[in-house]
C-alpha cells in the first residue's frame, strides 16, 4: 500500500496523465444495511520447474512433500489471496498419474519413477479446504529444459514414442507446433485432468513458439511445406497453429465441464507500435505477435479464453516497456469482451534487479495500485510464491498487513452461465470464549460451494469477515475469531456457487 498520508487524496501519474484517486482505492460508498466486500483476483504461482517453489528438491518423501505443500498453502491463505496456479505438467510429464506423459523427475528424482500418492489429487482438496481455487497449469509444447537426447526420458515417454512429433530448437525439445497429431495429444493430455480432477481453471503462461535465438531459425520449414500449404507467410501459419491449440483447448475444456475457467499468462507485450499502429507504445525486443506467435488479440475477440494475465514484469515509467503504459493498453484490449484481465505482477524482481525503480520499497505498492483504479483489471497474479515469501523490501509482510488486510471474493464471470445459490439458512450463532460459532445448514440440492460470512459493522453496513467451504453432511460450522463475548453481534451469511454467483443473505443476531 502506498505510504499513509493525511491527504484525503493521492496525486499519481498513471498512464500518462494526472488522476485525483480516493486515498483508499478499494473504498466504496456503501448504502447502510448493505454487504461491503472486494471483488479481486489475488493468486501466485507456484512453480515445480527445476523446484522453484515446490517440491523444495527432488526426492523429498512423501510425507514432506505434503508438509511442504500444505505450509505454501497455509502462505498464501495468510495473505488473504484466494487462488493457487500450480504448474502440474512442466516438461511433457506429469504431477499426477497420467496416460499422457510420465511422472516429473522434480518429485522423484527419476522422471517416471512413481511418488507412491496423486499430488494433483492431494493438492486440490487441500487449496480447496483453504477456500482457494486451483488452477492447473501446464506447459503445452515443452519437452526438455536442457538437452535435446530422447534417450535420456523415461522409457515410457510419449516423445519416445513418437520422435517424429518433436523438434530440438537450441538446447530443449519441444512437441512441434505445426503438427496435428501433436496438437491433439497435447488437448488430449489436458482433457484427461479436466475429466479426471476437480480443477477451477486450466492455465497456460508464456511458452507457445521458444525465444527466437539469434541467428538461429526455428527449424519447421519442412513442416510447414506439409501441413501449412493455405499460408502464404511461415509467420502466419505458426500464429495459426497456436490459434487452433488454444480454442481446442477451450472448446474441449467447456465441452467437458463448462465451469472450468481458461486462461493465458503471456509475455507482457503484443506488438510495439513501429510494428502496428494499435500495438503497445513500447520498444520491447521481443513480441507475443512477431516473435512467439501468440496473437493473444486474436484469442481475446474470439472469446477463446476466459482470462489473460499480461507479464508486465517492468516498472512503471521504464522506457521500453513501462507498467503503466502496458497496463491501460491491455485493458483496452478486453473492453467489451466477456474476458478478465488480471496482471502478473514481478515480485522476483524486487531488489534483485538492474532497473532501480525495483528497490523502491513502493514499486511493487503503486503496481497493484495502479491495477485498482481501472474498472477493467480484476486482480493480480504474483510470480512466484517463494519471491513473496522471501519477504524483499518487506512485501510479503505489507501484502499481509495493508494491500491484501482484507479478504476479497474471486470476481465473477457471468458468461460462464451459472445462477446464484438460494440464500443459505444460519441454523445457529453462539458465542464461545475464543469467538462466535456459526452453523449453517447445506442444502443437498443447493449449487453452494462455499458460503461467505459478514458481520454488521458500527458503520451501519455488513463487512466481509472470512469464506468457508462447504463441508459434506448436514451443517458447515465455521468461527468468527475477533468476535468478542461481551457484545451483541448480527451476521449475514450468503451462499456462493464454484464460479462465485452469490445468493442473497440470511441474518441471525447474537446477544
Amino acid at each position: 500500500m502506498l505510504k499513509k498520508i493525511s491527504m484525503t487524496v493521492l496525486t499519481l501519474v498513471f498512464m500518462g496523465v494526472f488522476l485525483l484517486i480516493p486515498s483508499s482505492s478499494l473504498a466504496r460508498s456503501m448504502p447502510k444495511g448493505k454487504l461491503e466486500s472486494t471483488r479481486e483476483m489475488r493468486a501466485v504461482w507456484v512453480a515445480s520447474v527445476y523446484n522453484l517453489d515446490w517440491p523444495s528438491k527432488k526426492g523429498l518423501p512423501r510425507d514432506e512433500q505434503k508438509q511442504e505443500f500444505i505450509q505454501l498453502l497455509d502462505d498464501i491463505k495468510a495473505m488473504n489471496m484466494n487462488a493457487v496456479i500450480m504448474q502440474i505438467k512442466p516438461t511433457a510429464d506429469a504431477f499426477y498419474p497420467s496416460k499422457f506423459g510420465p511422472w516429473s523427475e522434480y518429485l522423484t528424482g527419476t522422471q517416471g519413477k512413481d511418488p507412491g500418492y496423486d499430488p494433483l489429487e492431494f493438492m486440490i482438496e487441500e487449496a480447496h479446504k483453504r477456500g482457494l481455487e486451483f488452477h492447473a497449469w501446464f506447459n503445452p509444447y515443452r519437452i526438455t529444459m536442457n538437452h535435446t537426447d530422447l534417450n535420456r526420458l523415461s522409457a515410457d515417454h510419449p516423445a519416445r514414442a513418437h520422435p517424429e512429433w518433436t523438434i530440438a530448437y537450441g538446447n530443449q525439445l519441444y512437441f512441434n507446433p505445426g503438427i496435428p497429431d501433436a496438437q491433439d495429444f497435447i488437448v488430449d493430455g489436458i482433457e484427461e485432468v479436466v475429466k479426471n480432477y476437480d480443477i477451477d481453471a486450466v492455465h497456460m503462461d508464456d511458452y507457445f513458439y521458444p525465444n527466437k535465438i539469434a541467428g538461429v531459425p526455428f527449424p519447421d520449414q519442412e513442416t510447414y511445406e506439409t501441413y501449412g500449404q493455405k499460408f502464404t507467410h511461415i509467420e502466419d501459419w505458426r500464429r495459426d497453429n497456436v490459434n487452433e491449440l488454444v480454442k481446442q483447448i477451450n472448446n474441449t475444456i467447456k465441452k467437458e465441464k463448462p465451469y472450468v475457467k481458461f486462461g493465458i499468462s503471456p509475455f507482457g507485450v503484443w506488438r510495439n507500435i513501429k510494428e502496428d499502429p494499435t500495438g503497445s507504445n513500447t520498444t520491447a525486443g521481443m513480441t507475443n505477435y512477431d516473435d512467439l506467435y501468440a496473437d493473444t488479440r486474436e484469442w481475446i475477440q474470439q472469446h477463446h479464453i476466459d482470462y489473460i494475465t499480461p507479464q508486465i514484469y517492468w516498472s512503471i515509467g521504464f522506457q521500453p516497456a513501462a507498467y503503466d503504459v502496458l497496463t491501460k493498453w491491455w485493458s483496452n484490449e478486453v473492453k467489451g469482451q466477456p474476458v478478465h484481465l488480471y496482471i502478473g505482477q514481478a515480485t522476483y524482481k524486487i531488489n534483485q534487479n538492474s532497473d532501480p525503480a525495483w528497490s523502491d520499497p513502493e514499486e511493487y505498492f503503486r503496481q497493484i495500485e495502479l491495477n485498482r483504479q481501472s474498472q477493467l483489471v480484476q486482480g493480480s497474479m504474483h510470480f512466484s510464491l517463494k519471491d513473496i515469501n522471501r519477504n524483499p523490501l518487506n512485501v510479503k509482510k505489507r501484502l499481509i498487513e495493508e494491500t491484501y488486510s482484507k479478504p476479497a471474493l474471486i470476481p465473477e464471470m457471468p458468461w460462464l452461465h451459472q445462477k446464484a445459490p438460494k440464500k443459505p439458512i444460519i441454523q445457529s450463532v453462539k458465542k464461545t470464549e475464543d469467538g462466535a460459532v456459526l452453523q449453517i445448514q447445506n442444502d443437498p440440492r443447493s449449487s453452494a460451494s462455499y458460503y461467505a460470512v459478514y458481520r454488521l459493522s458500527h458503520k451501519g453496513t455488513y463487512e466481509f469477515v472470512q469464506t468457508v467451504r462447504k463441508e459434506t453432511g448436514s451443517f458447515t460450522q465455521t468461527k468468527d475469531i475477533l468476535a468478542n463475548q461481551k457484545k451483541s453481534y448480527t451476521y449475514q451469511v450468503t451462499a456462493l456457487n464454484r464460479l462465485h454467483h452469490e445468493s442473497k443473505p440470511s441474518t441471525k443476531t447474537v446477544k
